[in-house]
C-alpha cells in the first residue's frame, strides 16, 4: 500500500506514467521525458527519481525504461490506459481554437482500437496548422504517446469522401466517435459516400 501510496499525487506523475505505460519497450533521456510529457525538468527529475524508488522504472546507463516486474503494473495500466481519461468535451473545446472546426473524430487511441489509422480527424476551414499542432503536442503529454491525426478542410474532405479516398473510408468504415459535428457534414453524407 505504500507504493501506491506514493505513486499517484499529481498530473505530471500521471503524464511520466503514461509515457512509460504506453511505450514499454522504449528507452527515455531524462530529456525525452520533458519534451513527451511537457512537464519542467525540475519536476520531470523529482518524478523519476519516485517512479524509480518504487520500481515502476528502471535506469541503464543514461535512459530509463518501464520495469516490466513492477507489481502494480496491470492495475496501473487499467487504470491510467485502459480506462476512459481523457475528457471528450475537453478535446473539442481545445480544437475549436484553431479554426472553423466542421468535423472533430476520435479513433485509435481513445476509443481502445489499436488497429486504425488515424487517432483524431480534423475538417474544416481556415485552420491554422500550427494551433493544430500545438493542441495535438498537449493532448500527446496528456495521453502519454504520439497521436496520428488527418487534416482536411472541408472542400477536400468532400471531394475524398466522394471518390471513396481509401484514408478517409479507412477512417469511417472503421470503429470511431464523433466529437463534434456540423450539419452540412451530417451523419447521412458521411454513410452515403
Amino acid at each position: 500500500m505504500e507504493i501506491l501510496g506514493k505513486i499517484l499525487g499529481n498530473s505530471a506523475r500521471v503524464k511520466i506514467m503514461r509515457l512509460f505505460l504506453l511505450n514499454t519497450k522504449s528507452n527515455f533521456t531524462k530529456k525525452d521525458i520533458v519534451k513527451r510529457s511537457r512537464v519542467g525538468a525540475d519536476v520531470a527529475s523529482r518524478e523519476i527519481r519516485l517512479l524509480a524508488s518504487v520500481g515502476f522504472i528502471k535506469k541503464h546507463n543514461i535512459v530509463w525504461s518501464f520495469n516490466p516486474l513492477f507489481k502494480y503494473a496491470k492495475e496501473f495500466d487499467k487504470l491510467l490506459i485502459s480506462s476512459d481519461t481523457i475528457d471528450r468535451k475537453s478535446i473539442a473545446d481545445s480544437f475549436k481554437k484553431v479554426g472553423k472546426v466542421k468535423l472533430l473524430l476520435v479513433s485509435g487511441i481513445f476509443i481502445k482500437n489499436k488497429d486504425t489509422r488515424v487517432d483524431l480527424l480534423i475538417v474544416g476551414d481556415k485552420m491554422k496548422r500550427s494551433k493544430i499542432e500545438e493542441e495535438m503536442r498537449k493532448l500527446e503529454a496528456e495521453i502519454g504517446t504520439e497521436l496520428s491525426y488527418a487534416i482536411f478542410d472541408t472542400k477536400e474532405f468532400i471531394y475524398r469522401l466522394d471518390m471513396y479516398d481509401k484514408l478517409v473510408r479507412d477512417i469511417l468504415d472503421f470503429p470511431h466517435e464523433v466529437i463534434l459535428q456540423a450539419k452540412e457534414l451530417s451523419t447521412q453524407t458521411l454513410k452515403k459516400a
